[in-house]
């Protein structure tokens, strides 16, 4: 019991142990036993699905609270909403590169489950080495805060452009490097068969596996912007951490209902940019007002208004559009 009450990354070792037992747990439900067979998930069941995932992950975070105060239950749920928030934007790419590769709706899941286990250990190694960098080097977040405002201003200027799939750099790489077959084999990520010009067998991948590498490359990128963001709200390795996967964990269930109506949401990556500005200023923000930091209530709520404003205006304006003509 004694190991259990130790501190790892200063959180006692049972809290942790809490967090890694409930993710297990939602994962062998959804796998398990609500999505045994590859089949095709519609709106109202990813709907139901994404709230269980939300549902929990705000049970925790008032555990958090319960357990280690109401303010790093704070930065804990502004963690939460904004990696939420940022985790939509990688929706909308992984329906590109499904479409891209023509993957039906009912293997999709199978995909994004593998990805989604994948994320679960590439967040642990590139937080770990981000808490490693704010300790040995507390100038780094200011970077990290200048970094989220060039890329707020760059996704702003970029929000009108589509993702390109198969003529990214990352398809390229592994189109030139990877024996790919010429379509999908059933549910399968590997298959052994005959290439062109060749006598004997050998492994190959397929679309499939090639869309779960690109899901997992581009969450590497959206990592980049979205791990900055999380310690530029905190640097408790606890919080940083349980935040994003749990954010991560729903992204699965949610993708299913927001893919069906990614046109509804056209304007919501301006919103996306405006709140990586605000949360890159936050740290240059409290350096002027002589604050440790922005307090977290009001950080979560400035937050939320902007995903708020975002979603509401991409809803009113896309209806105007679809109702006859475009609202000047």
């Amino acid at each position: 019991m004694d190991l259990f009450l130790t501190d790892w990354l200063g959180t006692p070792l049972w809290l942790w142990a809490a967090f890694f037992t409930t993710v297990v747990a939602l994962l062998a439900l959804d796998l398990g036993v609500l999505h045994r067979k590859s089949r095709e998930i519609g709106v109202r069941e990813s709907l139901l699905m994404s709230a269980l995932y939300i549902g929990v992950a705000l049970a925790f975070g008032g555990w958090v609270w319960w357990h280690l105060g109401d303010a790093v239950a704070m930065d804990y749920l502004t963690g939460f909403v904004i990696e939420k928030s940022l985790a939509m934007d990688n929706i909308f790419v992984i329906a590109m590169i499904f479409t891209a590769f023509s993957i039906p709706r009912h293997l999709q899941h199978r995909v994004l489950f593998w990805g989604v286990l994948g994320v679960v250990v590439l967040r642990a190694a590139m937080i770990g080495m981000g808490v490693a960098l704010v300790e040995n080097f507390g100038w780094i977040l200011h970077v990290f805060a200048a970094f989220l405002i060039w890329t707020g201003i760059s996704m702003w200027r970029s929000a009108g452009e589509e993702y390109d799939v198969k003529g990214s750099a990352i398809y390229r790489f592994l189109q030139a490097r990877l024996p790919i077959t010429d379509g999908l084999r059933g549910h399968h990520f590997f298959v052994r068969e005959q290439e062109p010009g060749k006598t004997k067998a050998a492994l190959m991948v397929t679309p499939l596996f090639v869309a779960l590498l690109m899901v997992e490359f581009v969450d590497i990128i959206f990592a980049v912007d979205s791990i900055p963001a999380i310690f530029a709200i905190t640097t408790d390795p606890f919080v940083v951490y349980t935040s994003n996967i749990f954010a991560i964990l729903g992204l699965r269930a949610l993708y299913f209902a927001l893919a069906a109506m990614v046109h509804r949401f056209a304007y919501l990556k301006y919103a996306l940019a405006v709140l990586l500005i605000f949360v890159g200023s936050k740290i240059f923000l409290a350096d002027l007002l002589g604050l440790e930091k922005v307090p977290p209530v009001v950080s979560l709520g400035i937050s939320f208004s902007i995903l708020a404003a975002g979603v509401g205006w991409s809803l009113w304006r896309t209806r105007q559009e679809s109702g006859g003509g475009a609202v000047a």
